[in-house]
C-alpha cells in the first residue's frame, strides 16, 4: 500500500466521480483508476461501486475510510513536523549549562541566538560537569557548556568558548581593595566562603595547600548567588570566575601567583551526528565573540 494511492482514495470519496477525483489529484483517470484497483487487490475487495454515471463507496469502501485518512493525515503531519524541524521551526534543543557560568554575560549570547533563531525551542538544563557529562552519554542533552581542571571523557568532544580567570571576591573595604591583584597566600587565614558547587575547588585547595595553608571555611553553599550575597555582608571571601558576580558592588581583584584559569568548553557527543537546530547552536556558540 503506498500513500498515493491512498490520496487518490480519499479524493474519490470526497467527489464520488472517477474524472474529478483525478483533476483534483493532478493525474490522469486512468493512472487514477489502476491505483484504486492495485489498493483493492492488496485490501481484498472492491472499495468503489461504479453503476452508470454514479459512483458509491461499498461496504468495506465505508469501513476503510476513516483509517485511511487517518493514515494519510498522520503522514501529512509527520512530514510537516519535519519541514518545520529542517527549517528550525519549532526545533528542540536541550543545552546543558554549568552551575557556575556567569549570566550576564552569556544571556548577551541567548539573546543573540534568539534573534537568529526564533524557531529554535531552547531549554536549559543547570548542573555540575559531571552530571551534565552523564546526560549527555545518555542523550538527554544535545550539547552542553562546562569546564573542568581534568582532561574530558574521550567520548565528548570539546570546543574551547573563552579563557576565564578566578578572582578573590571580597567585602567593600577589605584591605584586598587596595591591592590590584591578590597573591593566592594572601588568603591565608581569610574567612573563607566555599562554593560547593565549583568545579575547580578541588584544584584551588590543592593550590592553597602547597603555599601552607587551608583555606579556613565558615559557610559552604550551592548557591552561587548567596555566597555572592554572604561576600557583600562582610562573612568571608571567595575565589569566583572573573565572568560570575551578579551581586552589585561586589568587590573582585584578579588572583596571582598563581593564577588560576579555567577553560570554557562547547561538549558534545564525539562523533554524532549533529540535527539541524543543534548546528545552528553550535556555529553561533563557535564564532561568537566571547568576553576576554
Amino acid at each position: 500500500m503506498e500513500m498515493h494511492e491512498i490520496r487518490y482514495f480519499l479524493a474519490v470519496c470526497e467527489t464520488l466521480n472517477f474524472t474529478r477525483a483525478a483533476e483534483r489529484v493532478n493525474v490522469t483517470q486512468p493512472a487514477l483508476t489502476r491505483a484504486i484497483q492495485k489498493l483493492e487487490d492488496e485490501l481484498g475487495g472492491l472499495l468503489f461501486r461504479r453503476e452508470r454515471n454514479r459512483t458509491h463507496l461499498t461496504d468495506l469502501g465505508q469501513l476503510l475510510r476513516p483509517q485511511l485518512a487517518g493514515v494519510f493525515h498522520g503522514s501529512e503531519a509527520a512530514k510537516s513536523a519535519a519541514r518545520g524541524f529542517l527549517r528550525l521551526d519549532h526545533a528542540p534543543l536541550k543545552l546543558g549549562v554549568m552551575c557556575t557560568i556567569g549570566p550576564l554575560r552569556f544571556m548577551s549570547f541567548l539573546s543573540q541566538f534568539r534573534l537568529a533563531h526564533a524557531g529554535i525551542e531552547l531549554t536549559l538544563v543547570e548542573g555540575v560537569p559531571e552530571d551534565l557529562a552523564k546526560m549527555l552519554l545518555a542523550g538527554d542533552l544535545d550539547t552542553a557548556i562546562m569546564a573542568q581542571p581534568e582532561a574530558f571523557d574521550e567520548r565528548l568532544d570539546t570546543r574551547r568558548l573563552y579563557r576565564e580567570p578566578y578572582v578573590i571576591a571580597f567585602p567593600v573595604s577589605h584591605p584586598f581593595a587596595a591591592m590590584n591583584a591578590v597573591p593566592v597566600a594572601a588568603v591565608a587565614g581569610e574567612d573563607y566562603l566555599l562554593r560547593i558547587n565549583c568545579e575547580y575547588k578541588d584544584y584551588i585547595g590543592d593550590i592553597c595547600r602547597t603555599h601552607g595553608f587551608n583555606t579556613a571555611k565558615v559557610y559552604r553553599s550551592e548557591r552561587e548567588d548567596w555566597i555572592q550575597a554572604m561576600v557583600l555582608a562582610g562573612m568571608g571571601v571567595t575565589f569566583l570566575p572573573s565572568f560570575s558576580p551578579v551581586i552589585p558592588g561586589l568587590m573582585t581583584r584578579p588572583v596571582i601567583d598563581p593564577e588560576i584559569i579555567r577553560d570554557v568548553f562547547l561538549v558534545s557527543i564525539a562523533g554524532r551526528r549533529f540535527s539541524p537546530a543543534v548546528a545552528a547552536f553550535m556555529r553561533a556558540a563557535t564564532s561568537y565573540g566571547w568576553p576576554t
